[in-house]
């Protein structure tokens, strides 16, 4: 018998998925557990299987549409079995991708006489200033269908925008957005996928804790040299060896003696923890994704390079795993490495603190009389105050100025 598979709840929260690419088609066999449909979630791309063998009757969500968790996905039955005894999900609104996109006119349907719409001409009754008109004209707008907020019903140019009409009804089922503003056109993209999470994410974070940020230079000359000869070691065994593995280890050093940073408030208490699970931000085409280094105390430098490759690789293809961007106790995001310099990193959640890196740069210092070259690393420590004080934020980038100051002890 015919059944409507629907989008599995697959944990970590996920209410929705973008269907990224469908690897079947109506009509073809499929077998249980085989893969028919990539969904995008706000963490990673999945492999959705099919919960039994059978006929792909009917697939219910196009490529490129969102589909919310228990909604329908696809009809699966016998050959030649009618789908269309089954119950169908009630169709929701407010998707771009269901209610379309038409151009010039107002956000919301708006109830419109048709037969008054079609019966006005522009004349004398239309009053407007020539400015209105060249407006007006300018962005193709009929100003017989405007109806006037000015004395005596006159065009003024914001009615241009707000109150533009175009023949629609209710029962439609259309919703129609402009596609200009005063000034000219505009590109609508929705939120979603990645940069909705982000946004959400920032947004929480942002309302529900006490965000500062201290931001420091520290000399990283002896690092920048000991990074050099052991990435001609490591590129022997083609590995890419980057600052990251470093500062990482320095940084557990340094929160082993300031542990708050390593912290998350619940309620009415500060859980500190004990173990070192490190958020690594990863730029992707799609927004920053980050994956967790676990139990990164444990691991060598040239454990964690190869870690980092791995990750960062599958953040960017999108087959990163769900259970790779759990679990940070701490995060770390390298934006120097397309050219910034200073930020203010926005917390994760259930996190004390994050370290923003900078760009390195050449800088001249007078040390013991003497005028000296040096490489510094610009960073930005930002932390939540209610864990978290300023003086505390400053021992710690001074605790880490010491460390990396000295990384052959870097262990």
């Amino acid at each position: 018998m015919a059944f409507e598979f629907t989008f599995p709840d697959v944990g970590q929260g996920i209410t929705e998925g973008q269907v990224v690419k469908w690897l079947v088609k109506e009509g073809d066999s499929v077998t249980e557990d085989q893969d028919i449909v990539k969904v995008e979630t706000d963490k990673a791309i999945v492999d959705i299987p099919s919960p039994r063998t059978g006929t792909i009757l009917a697939i219910k969500v196009k490529e490129g549409n969102t589909v919310k968790v228990r909604g329908a996905l696809v009809i699966i039955g016998e050959s030649g079995e009618s789908p269309t005894n089954i119950t169908e999900s009630p169709k929701k609104s407010g998707s771009v991708a269901v209610v379309g996109e038409l151009e010039e006119a107002p956000d919301k349907p708006l109830n419109i006489p048709k037969q008054s719409i079609l019966t006005k001409s522009v004349g004398p009754k239309v009053l407007a200033t020539p400015l209105v008109r060249k407006k007006a004209a300018e962005l193709k707008v009929d100003l017989a269908t405007i109806q006037g907020s000015g004395p005596n019903n006159r065009i003024l140019e914001r009615d241009l925008t707000t109150t533009k009409k175009e023949p629609t009804t209710e029962s439609s089922g259309v919703s129609i957005k402009r596609k200009y503003d005063s000034y000219g056109y505009l590109e609508r993209i929705p939120l979603k996928g990645i940069r909705k999470k982000i946004s959400e994410s920032m947004m929480t974070s942002l309302s529900s804790t006490a965000q500062l940020t201290t931001m420091d230079d520290i000399d990283c000359t002896k690092l920048w040299k000991l990074r050099l000869r052991e990435k001609k070691r490591l590129a022997s065994k083609k590995i890419k060896l980057t600052f990251m593995p470093f500062i990482i280890k320095a940084v557990i050093m340094t929160l082993k003696e300031y542990p708050w940073l390593n912290a998350s408030v619940e309620g009415e208490e500060i859980i500190v923890k004990k173990y070192y699970n490190i958020g690594i931000a990863v730029d992707t085409d799609d927004g920053l994704i980050v994956p967790v280094i676990k139990i990164a105390e444990n691991k060598s430098i040239e454990t964690l390079a190869k870690e980092i490759i791995t990750l960062a690789t599958k953040s960017k293809e999108r087959t990163i795993d769900l259970m790779d961007m759990q679990g940070s106790t701490f995060t770390i995001t390298n934006y120097g490495s397309i050219g910034g310099k200073y930020g203010t990193p926005i917390l994760n959640l259930n996190e004390s603190a994050i370290l923003g890196l900078g760009r390195i740069f050449d800088d001249v210092v007078i040390e013991k009389g003497r005028v000296k070259q040096k490489k510094m690393l610009p960073i930005s420590l930002s932390y939540d105050h209610r864990v978290i004080d300023g003086a505390m934020a400053s021992r710690f980038i001074e605790k880490l100025r010491l460390v990396l100051a000295e990384p052959n002890k870097i262990k």
